[in-house]
Order: C-alpha cells, then structure tokens, then sequence
C-alpha cells in the first residue's frame, strides 16, 4: 500500500540544473513530512536529472522523480506529474509550482487553507499591494498587465492573474481539469479555469475558485518562454477561446453537434 500524503507537489523542471535550491527544498520537506513533491524532468539537456537525484537521495520517500524522454513543454510536464501522483499515491490536494521557487514552497502549501467549504481550486496571484513583496521587472509586469486583462475578459470572470504558477487543488477536481492533454504548451492556466466553467457552469465556477494575493513572489532567472512566444501566444489564446467557447455552447445546448 502507498505511503498516505496530505498533499504533493508537481514541480516541472527543464534545464534547472543551476535553478533548484536544494537547500529550500530539504529545509521544507523537514518540516513537513506529510508533503511529497514529484518533479518531473521535461527532456532536459543539461544536468537537471542528476541534480534531482542527489535531493531524493536525501529526502526518498517524499521525493519522486518522472522523467520524460522528450521535451513536451509545461502543460504536459505538468498534467503528466498530476496524472502520475494521482494514480500512485494517496493525498488529498495536489497542485504544481515552478522550480525556481519564485513562490515559496510554505506560502504554497498555505493555500491548503482555502481549500474548504465549496472551494476546490486555490491560486496565487501576483498583485503588488502594500504589505507584500512582488519583485518582477517592470516591463515583464506591464506586459503581463496587458495578457491578464486580455485573458480576464475572454474568460468574462473576474480573475487577476491567471498565470501565476501557484495552484493547488482537491484530488478530485484535479482528476477532472488534467485528465485530457491541452491546446496549448504555456497558457494552459487558462484552460484551467474554461475546464472549471465547462465541468460547474460559469457562476457555480466562480464559487469553487480563490484567488490569493502572495505575501512574496521574486522573478528568479530566465523565464523558459521565448520572447518570439508573444506572437504566438495571442494566435494560443484565439485558438483556446474558439474550442471551449464551443464546447460551452455544446454542453449548454446537447442538441447543437
């Protein structure tokens, strides 16, 4: 029988041979031996592999390690960590976060707290408010500002930032967003939350999801997204939009084909 977690952790990693802290990961995991974390090398070409194994030599029952050939981006680093953990162990909230630990591993697992009541999906959220610390650069942030609003209106709900790689669910809920591969290799964040409005219907969504403001998020290295994504991105977004827009049509119309 599997060792029982109250909760595990997908960490995508590509190339993040000199981005893990192993330091972060093991003074964590010390301290809360409930928590497995699952990192899942993305194809790496560097040394990434073997850094991950040296942190689960020190940490084996609560460090797993999927390993996939070929670089497949991060929703399907991401959906192949969750489907894994779901199938192979026992906890009740799983959820994913980037290795760099731009948010912290204990204001993550903090978000377990908001899971309650008819809440199943928690997020952080990158909003600079006095008596928080959001160190990003400035043209990163206006730009994010620019695709969040965007993003925000073609969902039509009231969301801040959909991209903040935080997120943690109930077990349940979580078999239901990863169970099919999505459209896109980045904005899969945002078929999360179409995933959320197909499965509860718009409003009945909007009261099963929380967002909350991070206390701290530092931008730590190269984000792992070209710049020549821009461009692609808003052809990501239009195609993302098209294929749920239909099936929301689809599912509140059986007729329709």
């Amino acid at each position: 029988m599997s060792k029982i977690f109250n909760t595990s952790i997908v960490i995508p990693c590509y190339n993040e041979e000199k981005g893990i802290s192993n330091s972060e990961y093991s003074n964590f995991l010390n301290n809360n031996p409930q928590v497995l974390i699952c990192f899942v090398n993305d194809g790496s070409t560097d040394n990434t592999l073997s850094v991950l194994h040296v942190l689960k030599a020190k940490h084996e029952t609560q460090i797993h390690i999927l390993s996939l050939e070929k670089n497949s981006g991060k929703a399907e680093a991401v959906r192949a960590g969750i489907t894994y953990c779901n199938a192979h162990f026992q906890h009740q909230y799983i959820g994913y976060l980037d290795a760099d630990l731009a948010t912290t591993l204990e204001e993550f697992i903090d978000l377990r707290n908001y899971l309650q009541g008819d809440i199943v999906f928690s997020f952080g959220s990158r909003i600079r408010k006095i008596g928080s610390t959001i160190e990003r650069e400035n043209s990163r942030f206006l730009i994010g500002r620019v695709i969040a609003t965007f993003i925000s209106n073609i969902l039509d709900i009231k969301v801040y930032d959909t991209q903040c790689g935080s997120k943690l669910f109930i077990k349940e809920i979580s078999e239901q967003l990863f169970e099919k591969e999505f459209i896109s290799r980045w904005l899969f964040d945002v078929e999360l939350f179409y995933r959320m409005i197909l499965l509860f219907g718009r409003e009945k969504a909007i009261q099963k999801m929380l967002e909350i403001p991070l206390k701290l998020w530092v931008e730590k290295g190269d984000s792992k997204v070209k710049l020549s994504y821009g461009f692609k991105l808003w052809f990501d977004l239009y195609k993302i939009r098209c294929e749920y827009k239909k099936m929301e049509q689809q599912s509140s119309n059986p007729n329709l084909h």
